[in-house]
């Protein structure tokens, strides 16, 4: 038998608070053949607080498969346990969650990574998570990846698995997943053609410091000398070759759904990929000067100048065309894109909007009310803004958030708002949750209702929400297949005194 002292400490400040009138160190029995995992468990129940990480003096997080003599624990040894707020990530259909204790528990569709049962034994100590459309990357603390979910898209890694090591950073397109490692190089794997092959230009891709992706299936990854190496689908952004000489000192990549546009150090912009979606701006290139921010719509970009002013260009049914609001487009502080529209908060806190009319680009309807507006939020089809009072305007298509009619007494005191594909889910300052939209994609919370209080933040798949609760609890609730049923998760997402609810 050993006994072990236990500390606790935490960065979750409700289970902080809980704990400020217990004792925050106990002394933890176990046997030597036990497993680190089962300490683990009682110091969890001593402390009255979910999953956690068990540290040695060293630093070094115990694995739970350990046994007790393995991980070379003796009587009076101190260990900390380490409990954080949890994280989650999504793909298009599913979930991931990281609870305090670096492991893994995911949700959803199983084929597009709501099963993780076959790697189960290698989620531990996971820092974090990338997820594509229907796959996930998880890097753990020793820079290694473990991957799961549709194979073809990246959820096997075994093609490449030598060469990930000391992963720093995951960047994912639709289909295919790319790491950049400790000395600036790039490993790339998934679909070939969406960018899962980058054999063709690996001897380039050399003091990596970011990557950026198009959906549909390219990448583009800015060096240290402030050059940019692409690759994946040629049309869609992965062939650069006819601007290369122009790509010098980019600071920032901005993408559509297929093409890109780089800022540079002058405040110019280079665009390249899929002419039809933003890859050629030619038609404005000399109003590009002194550019500050760039954001894209599925088929179009906005650039933000030092002066406030606004310059589109793209698809003009996805928000390329501004012709009509441009007298309006003076000192804009934000711009947020929906799936083919814009939306622009001013200095004066209006709005001014433009793009396909079912996506949000037309909100003369709610024009008079959009004052003082604070920040905005989109679905794929409509927008909702905040105003300075904490209530809410929306517009766009009605079917998908952009009436929010229904739930228009219930939007008091908002603080935050987040979209799946068609509704939105908005946090109160009491960490209540109010809901709207297509009921399919999460805009009805009725099951889950009562359970949805002290919510911190909120994670979306395409048509599902996860709400992470105060405790580090978490409730679900949208289109099961989306991962609005997390049931079958509910015994692994948190060790102890948690629950997960789902509707």
């Amino acid at each position: 038998m050993s006994l072990v002292g236990v500390q606790a400490l935490t960065s979750f400040p409700a289970q902080l608070a809980k704990m400020d009138s217990r004792a925050t160190t106990a002394t933890v029995k176990a046997d030597l053949e036990e497993d680190v995992g089962t300490l683990k468990l009682r110091a969890q129940t001593a402390f009255g607080v979910g999953n956690g990480r068990l540290v040695d003096s060293s630093g070094t997080v115990l694995g739970v498969n350990l046994t007790i003599t393995d991980a070379r624990l003796q009587d009076g040894d101190s260990l900390t346990l380490h409990i954080s707020s949890v994280q989650i990530q999504a793909s298009s259909s599913a979930f991931a969650a990281v609870p305090g204790d670096g492991s893994v528990v995911t949700w959803g569709d199983p084929d597009l990574g709501g099963g993780s049962s076959t790697v189960q034994a290698h989620l531990d100590n996971v820092q974090q998570i990338q997820a594509n459309d229907a796959a996930f990357a998880a890097v753990l603390g020793d820079g290694s990846v473990v991957t799961w979910g549709n194979a073809i898209y990246g959820g096997d890694r075994n093609a490449v698995q030598g060469q990930l090591k000391n992963v720093q950073q995951i960047q994912a397109s639709e289909g295919a997943f790319a790491a950049v490692l400790v000395d600036g190089s790039v490993v790339t794997w998934g679909f070939a053609s969406q960018g899962g092959d980058s054999s063709a230009v690996q001897d380039q891709l050399k003091t990596v410091q970011r990557i950026q992706a198009v959906r549909d299936g390219s990448f583009a990854a800015i060096l240290g000398d402030g050059s940019v190496v692409t690759w994946g689908l040629a049309r869609r952004g992965g062939d650069s070759r006819s601007v290369q000489n122009q790509l010098k000192n980019v600071q920032h990549i901005q993408a559509s759904c297929s093409a890109f546009a780089a800022i540079l150090g002058d405040g110019s912009v280079v665009t390249w990929g899929d002419t039809r979606h933003g890859g050629s701006s030619s038609d404005v290139q000399d109003q590009l000067k002194n550019v500050e921010q760039v954001q894209a719509s599925t088929g179009a970009f906005a650039a933000i100048l030092s002066d406030g002013s606004v310059v589109t260009w793209g698809d003009a049914a996805r928000g390329g065309d501004s012709s009509a609001v441009k007298h309006q487009l003076k000192k804009v502080q934000q711009i947020q894109a929906s799936g083919r529209a814009f939306a622009a908060v001013l200095g004066d806190g209006s709005v001014a909007s433009w793009g396909h009319g079912d996506h949000g680009g037309d909100s003369s309807a709610v024009q008079d009310q959009l004052h003082n507006v604070q920040q905005i939020q989109a679905s794929y089809y409509a927008f909702a803004a905040i105003l300075g009072d904490g209530s809410v305007v929306t517009w766009g298509n009605a079917l998908y958030g952009g009436d929010s009619n229904a739930a228009q007494d219930e939007l008091k005191n908002v603080q935050q708002i987040q979209a799946s594909k068609g509704a939105f889910a908005a946090i109160r300052g009491d960490g209540s949750v109010v809901t709207w939209g297509d009921s399919g994609c999460g805009g009805c919370s009725n099951a889950v209702q009562d359970q949805l209080k002290t919510v911190q933040q909120i994670q979306a798949s395409a048509c599902a929400f996860a709400a992470i609760l105060s405790d580090g609890s978490v409730v679900t609730w949208g289109n099961g297949y989306y991962g609005g049923d997390s049931s079958c998760a509910q015994d692994r997402l948190f060790g102890y005194g948690c629950s997960v609810a789902s509707g």
